[in-house]
């Protein structure tokens, strides 16, 4: 059962780097317990709005509300009801499955005791706990990208964010990501904000979905009712198309070097 209320409540954000407006007073509201699609092509001002959310970034402008407390005055404690895998890699592949996680429960600040626990919880529900102790260097692009999810869940937060997380993933491995977070999402109840390139994908996860171009949102709502407006055989594709004129990015599949190399272009381009 979804909780009820609002999870992400965003008002007149704006956000630039020197003269160039990269979030233009964007006002959004995502209800706690949804899966909630930030769509657009890249420069799209998604990846801001997303590092602004995580206090990667200050607030310039605007203010953020996180299950009812302000991102300007209380950073710290939203901090530790949130999940977040980004777009750059963020494991170290010199370290085994168990320590990648170990290393985030420490940053999560998870209690002592509690911690070897809940390491072996996160690895479980990613399907990684027979493997914990081999390097990370060894695993395919769709368990690096698993071990991510665990590292993000390991604090159980109520806020599950997702920067693009299946670029550089072949079907199956994608498929088998969005399996475990809507698995996760039904189990918890966690809000889930992700961040995609794949139409196909946001139309079938997506509760509800906001299509950013410019900086500026250019609409929002339930994905079939946006197709619908199009037309009676319009696809989330079309909406996309409709709003931005831009073609939707497509990923390649691979190990551990090609989700490093597909995701910093995409870090460096969005």
């Amino acid at each position: 059962m979804k909780a009820v209320g609002s999870a992400v409540r965003i008002s007149d954000l704006t956000y630039r780097f020197g003269d160039h407006t990269a979030v233009d007073s964007l006002n959004l509201n995502i209800d706690a317990g949804e899966c909630f699609g930030l769509l657009g092509p890249n420069g799209a001002g998604k990846t801001t709005t997303i590092r602004v959310l995580n206090t990667l970034l200050p607030v310039q402008s605007g203010d953020i509300e996180i299950f009812g407390r302000s991102l300007r005055a209380k950073p710290i404690a939203i901090r530790r009801v949130l999940g977040y895998v980004p777009q750059q890699l963020s494991i170290e592949s010199g370290l085994t499955a168990r320590e990648n996680v170990t290393w985030f429960a420490r940053l999560y600040d998870v209690p002592r005791a509690e911690r070897r626990d809940r390491v072996d919880e996160a690895l479980e529900m990613v399907d990684l706990l027979d493997v914990a102790g081999k390097l990370a260097s060894s695993f395919s692009g769709g368990m690096v990208r698993r071990l991510e999810l665990a590292q993000a869940l390991v604090n159980r937060p109520a806020l599950l964010v997702l920067d693009e997380p299946t670029v550089g993933l072949d079907p199956i491995a994608r498929e088998s990501i969005w399996t475990r977070v809507a698995n996760m999402q039904k189990q918890y109840g966690m809000t889930v904000l992700l961040t995609t390139h794949y139409m196909e994908e946001a139309s079938v996860l997506c509760d509800r979905v906001a299509l950013m171009h410019h900086g500026k949102l250019c609409a929002a709502g339930r994905p079939a009712d946006l197709a619908a407006e199009l037309g009676p055989n319009a696809t989330l594709e079309d909406v996309f198309r409709h709003y931005t004129g831009d073609d939707v990015a497509e990923g390649k599949s691979g190990g551990l070097r090609d989700v490093r190399s597909t995701r910093s272009t995409a870090h460096r381009m969005g």
